[in-house]
């Protein structure tokens, strides 16, 4: 195992015709907070991004993460070996351009081949600015940090000198106690009409997406970074769907007369979003409320709980949670660094869901509203489509809360 930082060799079949290398490969190095340097080749935008080290576990979807909005302030490295063999496409993005701070990787596959591919993972990257690094031992860097926990890094092919690197490393900002919401926030605010791509459901007698009630109930979506999968779904209930940008007050979003409110995912702490957890505090009650990730940890810092740090977080398309209400297993897509604490939950929150790989809490309900949240991403994007129950179900809230007003 290469535990120094240097580039793997290409190991091939030595009777297999050579792979053409890319063109004009720049030198690029990845420099972390404990000193440890990782050289390999510039990938993507060539230049300097700062940001807190971070790994995820998806096989696919790659282009899903890079526009998820919850990655701000964050270098994503990807523990599976090869990205870009299907390209790119206009379609499943889950943001107007990538959020995260840089792009890690092992191997760029030198063939973009898909029928809906339109561009290649390099010029995607290339043409948002996003720096990446390649040819390095992702798999030792995952292992420091599964060791030491998410360490602030610097990716760059301008500075190449280890000590300064390290340095610029160690002064960078971290993510705790840092407002990122409000670097994702919407302009303005959007009557939603877009349904679930026809490529989401691949069945045969996946039903087909009709026009809206005229007596459609309206939610609210605030949002704090949200996918754009997450208010697809809201639609393909039925629903009328207004997104607002988080900082939206609790008399503005109720002068709306919203029948459901939604707490979308998002970037980092939570807990300096003080602006949130008071709006949020004065919505539960008046709508039914459905959070999730940075949604379902404001969720329960409104209800007086709190939130820690994770060592490494969970960042993945194969996160395992138990229902505890069924005893059903779900594998779930997560990214979130934060959890909600168990040791101070206050009493007005029961426990849904529970993570099975750290026994974390991944779901709450409210015991005397009609509240719940869960703090992974039922949207499926990318991801397994087990939880998307919960859409039906806060759908199912909303309509049993209408026909008791």
């Amino acid at each position: 195992m290469i535990s120094d930082g240097s580039p793997l060799q290409d190991v091939t079949d030595p009777q297999a015709p050579a792979k053409q290398p890319f063109s004009d490969r720049q030198p690029a190095k990845l420099a972390l907070e404990d000193g440890t340097v990782f050289s390999g080749f510039s990938f993507g935008s060539r230049g300097t991004c700062l940001g807190e080290v971070v790994f995820n576990t998806s096989m696919t979807g790659y282009q899903e993460i890079l526009t998820d909005p919850s990655y701000r302030g964050q270098i994503i490295t990807m523990t599976y070996p090869e990205m870009g063999n299907y390209g790119v496409n206009e379609e499943d993005v889950e943001s107007s351009n990538p959020h995260l701070s840089g792009f890690i990787i092992r191997s760029v596959s030198r063939v973009a081949s898909n029928f809906r591919s339109s561009s290649t993972l390099q010029d995607y990257l290339e043409r948002h600015n996003i720096v990446g690094i390649s040819d390095i031992d992702t798999r030792s860097l995952v292992r420091k940090i599964r060791s030491l926990g998410a360490l602030k890094g610097v990716i760059s092919t301008e500075e190449l000198n280890d000590a300064k690197l390290i340095d610029m490393a160690r002064n960078s900002p971290g993510l705790v106690g840092r407002d990122l919401v409000s670097e994702v926030l919407p302009d303005q605010p959007v009557n939603w009409e877009s349904h679930l791509s026809k490529w989401w459901d691949a069945r045969t007698n996946a039903p087909t997406p009709v026009g809206l009630a005229e007596d459609a109930p309206h939610v609210v979506a605030l949002d704090f970074g949200m996918k754009w999968n997450i208010a697809r779904h809201l639609f393909n209930q039925g629903c009328r769907v207004t997104v607002l940008p988080g900082t939206a007050t609790a008399d503005e979003i109720l002068a709306l007369e919203p029948d459901g409110i939604f707490l979308s995912n998002g970037p980092g702490d939570p807990e300096p979003l003080e602006y949130a957890i008071e709006t949020i505090g004065k919505l539960i009650g008046k709508a039914p409320l459905f959070g999730i990730c940075l949604g379902h940890q404001l969720f329960a810092l409104a209800c007086g709980g709190s939130t820690t740090k994770m060592k490494f977080g969970h960042r993945g398309a194969n996160q395992p949670v138990l229902d505890v209400s069924t005893g059903k297993v779900e594998i779930t897509s997560q990214n979130h660094g934060f959890v909600v604490s168990r040791q101070d939950l206050p009493d007005c929150l029961e426990i849904t869901h529970v993570n099975l790989n750290d026994d974390t809490i991944a779901g709450l309900k409210h015991r005397q509203y009609p509240a719940f949240s869960v703090q992974y991403h039922p949207e499926a994007s990318a991801g397994p489509h087990d939880s998307q129950y919960l859409f039906v179900q806060f759908r199912e809230m909303i309509d049993s809360n209408r026909v008791i007003a």
